[in-house]
């Protein structure tokens, strides 16, 4: 059994625009979607490479859409059709405690942010907000780290800035999208491995310069906080699985990162 801890889609009246913008961002990066950003789309492509379940990561890029966000978070949840959903939190909200209180109603578990769409660091007390609330909570927050195309020359969420993090906030269960974040994967060996956060392992396949640090990362880091991802529509499932296969991890270990750990989170 596999569970992808880490895949986007959007309500169908939204994903061809949404897939379009993305797609422009994304393109001069190397990266090219594998899917209509559709859940049906979503859906099929996993199935088709053996994966059993997948976190939908909403994100709210502004306070306004944050409801409607939920909406479609809440939507996921409630249909138990493959997917599980992630609710989403602007840290400019004003609504975090009344957002929270419906997300964890439908069964939601966690939430995504994305520093680097709203711009603003990781480490600014608007997030500690949303971290506290988490904490007491008990509810996970997934984050983009590293680079990212719409923020091609500031990163919002640094191997340091995670660090700072989890340091303050000790019982948050943060799970660094990307293993960290592309482009800063020796910072975040140096900084991160062995500590109490949380990688998902999304978008390894596409990373061949940082492959040697990635697998490392994978043998020094607790795999039971490890969490199989896809970044789905922006890597191809298929060779996320093999990565994995192919790191010289135990049994044991792949077993954790495929299905217990998301499990375990999303109260299987």
């Amino acid at each position: 059994m596999k569970i992808c801890f880490h895949t986007h889609c959007f309500p169908d009246q939204l994903a061809p625009k949404a897939m379009t913008v993305l797609t422009e961002n994304a393109a001069p990066f190397g990266l090219t979607p594998h899917t209509d950003g559709t859940a049906a789309g979503a859906k099929r492509r996993l199935r088709a490479a053996g994966i059993d379940g997948a976190l939908v990561c909403n994100i709210a890029t502004n306070p306004h859409q944050e409801h409607r966000v939920n909406d479609f978070a809440i939507d996921t949840a409630v249909a138990k059709d493959f997917l599980f959903a992630a609710g989403a939190l602007h840290p400019d909200s004003e609504n975090i405690e009344t957002e929270l209180d419906r997300l964890t109603k439908a069964g939601i578990r966690g939430i995504k942010i994305h520093p680097d769409y709203v711009r603003v660091e990781i480490t600014d007390p608007r997030f500690d907000r949303i971290f506290s609330q988490a904490e007491e909570r008990g509810m996970f927050v997934i984050s983009h780290t590293g680079f990212d195309p719409v923020s091609p020359d500031h990163v919002h969420a640094s191997a340091a800035g995670l660090k700072a993090v989890i340091e303050r906030h000790p019982r948050l269960t943060l799970i660094a999208a990307h293993m960290g974040g592309p482009r800063q994967s020796g910072e975040v060996l140096r900084l991160l491995a062995g500590t109490g956060i949380w990688f998902d392992t999304s978008l390894s396949s596409t990373r061949e310069d940082e492959r040697e640090n990635l697998i490392t990362l994978l043998h020094e880091h607790d795999p039971a906080r490890i969490l199989f991802g896809t970044d789905t529509p922006w890597s191809e499932p298929e060779k996320e699985i093999a990565f994995l296969e192919n790191a010289g991890l135990p049994a044991a270990a792949l077993e954790k990162i495929f299905v217990q750990n998301a499990a375990k989170l999303l109260k299987l």
